[in-house]
């Protein structure tokens, strides 16, 4: 059953343009891995520090075999540089 994973991060202020490649770098691996159906990025019209992720994926197990790839591993330690809070990712099923 294919899943939805929601990732909110928050970039320190004045490092978006130091986020937006980094994420672009994420979603070009991501499109490659076994599993991956779509995915979005939104940046908050109140909050414009606060970017949103919305992917979707074939199952869970797919998710979890990317979230713990290294190569995966390796951008998330870059982005973390530049965030102001910790990446928060959670998985859904459709309800």
């Amino acid at each position: 059953m294919a899943i939805k994973v929601i990732i909110t991060r928050k970039v320190a202020k004045g490092r978006q343009r130091d986020l937006l490649p980094l994420l672009m770098e994420l979603r070009t691996k991501a499109v490659n891995q076994r599993g991956y159906i779509s995915g979005e990025t939104l940046k908050g019209i109140s909050d414009p520090d606060e970017f949103l992720v919305i992917s979707t994926w074939r199952s869970l197990g797919d998710w979890k075999a990317w979230d713990d790839n290294p190569e995966r591993g390796e951008i998330q330690a870059k982005i973390d540089t530049v965030l102001e809070e910790k990446t928060v990712a959670k998985a859904y099923l459709y309800g």
